[in-house]
């Protein structure tokens, strides 16, 4: 049986220059939540709800006839003031969205028994915020970077410099897809794709039709 693997779309492929791509829409299993993901305790309780559901799902794919590869852990993040991610870098202030993305074969149906089978053979401990959802990004600016998460300001920084040169303007919400495992992965040896949707300025956009 060939197994569906998330990490060879393109998606999923990053290097260390920015680079524009265009995204269909894509199927999560999403957990919303807010404060510092180094102590605030929802935020293992999100990872702790997700992963067991996920492989439900996958487990349950797989008996059906189509296996895949439980892709790496995501996470959009926004705040009300975004300098908290490039500036004061106070995490107490982000909130966030964790997610792992399932293939487009899995229905409502499909998920609401894998929630239910894993409730049912583990505590899940916020299994009422758990949903499937899509997300449809379109244009986005990604990069892959080297190193520790809290070294990620002066990317994003670069990042946004590299989009007002594109005449782009930022849509959506910052995202991450987090390629290393930090349980196991030294911080400076981290292999995080930093993503953010995009959009052409309304400045761009005049230019073009008064080109036309």
């Amino acid at each position: 049986m060939e197994k569906f693997d998330f990490k060879k779309t393109e998606a999923y492929r990053a290097s260390s220059k920015f680079q524009l791509l265009t995204l269909p829409a894509a199927t999560y299993l999403m957990i919303d939540g807010h404060g510092d993901p180094n102590n605030e305790p929802s935020y293992q309780h999100a990872l702790q709800t997700l992963y067991p559901v996920a492989y439900k799902l996958k487990f349950a794919s797989k008996a059906s006839g189509r296996d895949y590869v439980v892709p790496p852990l995501e996470g959009l993040w926004w705040a009300e003031d975004m300098d908290s991610f490039t500036i004061s870098r106070d995490k107490s202030a982000w909130d966030w969205t964790m997610m792992l993305a399932v293939p487009d074969w899995i229905t409502r149906e499909d998920f609401c028994l894998a929630l239910e089978a894993a409730s049912a053979s583990k505590q899940l401990p916020v299994h009422q915020k758990l949903r499937l959802d899509s997300l449809e990004e379109g244009s986005c600016v990604q990069v892959l970077h080297h190193g520790s998460y809290d070294d990620e300001a002066p990317v994003l920084e670069r990042m946004h410099q590299f989009i007002d040169e594109q005449q782009m303007k930022l849509t959506g919400k910052h995202h991450e897809i987090y390629l290393s495992d930090p349980r196991r992965v030294a911080p400076e040896k981290l292999r995080t794709i930093l993503r953010q949707p995009v959009a052409d300025s309304l400045e761009r956009k005049s230019l073009a039709k008064e080109m036309k």
